[in-house]
C-alpha cells in the first residue's frame, strides 16, 4: 500500500468518525412545568446531559394540555406529565408510556379561597368564580373535592385559565378562588387562605401524581438514554429526600433551583415539603409503576362521568413502562 493511499485512507477513516459524533450528538426538548423540585439542582449542575450525552433544552409548558398537543406533535419527546392530562392523552390514544414517578402531589396543589370571598369551606363555592387550568391535575382534584362535598361541577363557575392568567386575575379581584401549583400557589396565599390541598382529595379517592413520559418511537431508540436520565432524576430526588432539612434558603441546591425557576429561595423549603419524591427502589413495586396503569384508568373512568372524555380504554397497561426504571436500579 502507498503511502498515498495509507493517508488517503486515513482521512477518510476519520472523517467518518467525526460525522458520525456529529449525527450520534442529539438535541432533545424535554417539557417541565418548571415546579421548584430537586431535579432542578441537577439541572443547574447539567447532570442529565452527562448521564445522557444529549444536549437538553429544558422548555416550560403553562399545563398538561400543552404537553400533551406538543408530544401528539412531535415536537416533544420526553417530557413531565400530571395524571389527569395522561389520562386524557392516553385516552385519545396519543402513543406514549409512563416509565417513572415525578412526585406524588400533596399540598403543593391547593384551593385558595380569597380573602374577603365568603368562602370557608368547600360547599362555599357554590356560586362562586373559582380559576384552574383545565385538563390538569388541579382540575381533577377541584372536581374531586366539589365531588366530596356533595355537589355539582355546575354549583362552581369553573374558569379555566393558566397560572399566570389565574395570578393577575386574583390581583384584579375577578376570581374568587384558584386551585393551583406553586410559584403562583405561594403568592396568592399572601392574600388567600387554604381551604384543602390536592393531599387530602387523594385522601378521600382523587389521588394525583406527576410522571415522566416519552413518546413510543423515542423509548424504542433511546431505552439506555431514559435509563441513564432515569438515575440521574432518582439521583436528584433521593439528595432531597435521605437529608430535607439541609435544603435551607441559604443552601446551595436551593438556590440553585431559585436560578433555575425563578422561585423564590425562601418558599422552596416549604412548597418541597409539599411533595412526595418516591424512590426508584420503591416505584418497581406493584404500588407505584404496577399499579399506574389502573390508577390511570380510574381517573380516566372519573374524567369521563365529569364529561371531559368521551371515552375510557378496557385497559392502559400499554401507556406503562416498567423495564426502564427496573434497569436503572441494575
Amino acid at each position: 500500500m502507498t503511502s498515498i493511499l495509507r493517508k488517503t485512507m486515513l482521512l477518510a477513516a476519520t472523517a467518518m468518525t467525526l460525522t458520525a459524533g456529529v449525527a450520534s450528538a442529539e438535541t432533545l426538548v424535554i417539557a417541565t412545568f418548571g415546579d421548584p423540585t430537586p431535579m432542578n439542582a441537577a439541572r443547574a449542575n447539567h447532570e442529565f446531559e452527562k448521564a445522557t450525552g444529549w444536549t437538553v433544552e429544558w422548555r416550560k409548558f403553562a399545563s398538561g394540555t400543552d404537553v400533551i398537543a406538543a408530544m401528539a406533535s412531535g415536537d416533544v419527546k420526553v417530557g413531565e406529565l400530571g395524571s389527569s392530562p395522561l389520562a386524557i392523552a392516553a385516552s385519545q390514544g396519543v402513543e406514549l408510556k409512563m416509565f417513572m414517578f415525578s412526585y406524588v402531589i400533596g399540598d403543593s396543589e391547593s384551593l385558595i379561597a380569597r380573602d374577603g370571598s365568603g368562602i370557608e369551606k368547600i360547599e362555599d363555592l357554590k356560586g362562586k368564580r373559582v380559576a384552574v387550568p383545565v385538563g390538569s391535575t388541579a382540575h381533577f382534584s377541584l372536581m374531586g373535592v366539589i365531588n366530596h362535598a356533595g355537589m355539582d361541577p355546575s354549583d362552581v363557575t369553573i374558569m379555566s385559565m393558566p397560572p399566570d392568567q389565574i395570578a393577575a386575575a386574583w390581583e384584579q379581584g375577578t376570581i374568587d378562588a384558584a386551585f393551583i401549583w406553586p410559584p403562583v400557589q405561594s403568592e396568592i396565599l399572601k392574600t388567600g387562605k387554604r381551604i384543602v390541598s390536592a393531599k387530602q382529595a387523594g385522601e378521600w379517592g382523587y389521588p394525583t401524581f406527576n410522571g415522566w413520559v416519552a413518546s413510543d418511537d423515542f423509548i424504542a431508540g433511546h431505552e439506555k438514554e431514559l435509563v441513564a436520565f432515569a438515575k440521574a432524576m432518582d439521583a436528584a430526588n433521593l439528595a432531597y429526600v435521605n437529608d430535607p432539612a439541609a435544603w435551607t434558603p441559604d443552601s446551595t441546591p436551593v438556590k440553585e433551583i431559585a436560578e433555575m425557576t425563578g422561585a423564590s429561595p425562601d418558599q422552596i423549603p416549604v412548597t418541597l415539603e409539599g411533595y412526595t419524591f418516591i424512590p426508584l427502589k420503591d416505584q418497581v413495586s406493584d404500588k407505584w409503576l404496577g399499579g399506574a396503569a389502573a390508577s390511570i384508568k380510574a381517573t380516566a373512568e372519573f374524567l369521563k362521568s365529569a364529561g371531559r372524555i368521551d371515552n375510557v380504554a378496557d385497559d392502559y397497561s400499554g401507556f406503562v413502562d416498567t423495564e426502564i426504571a427496573k434497569e436503572a436500579l441494575e
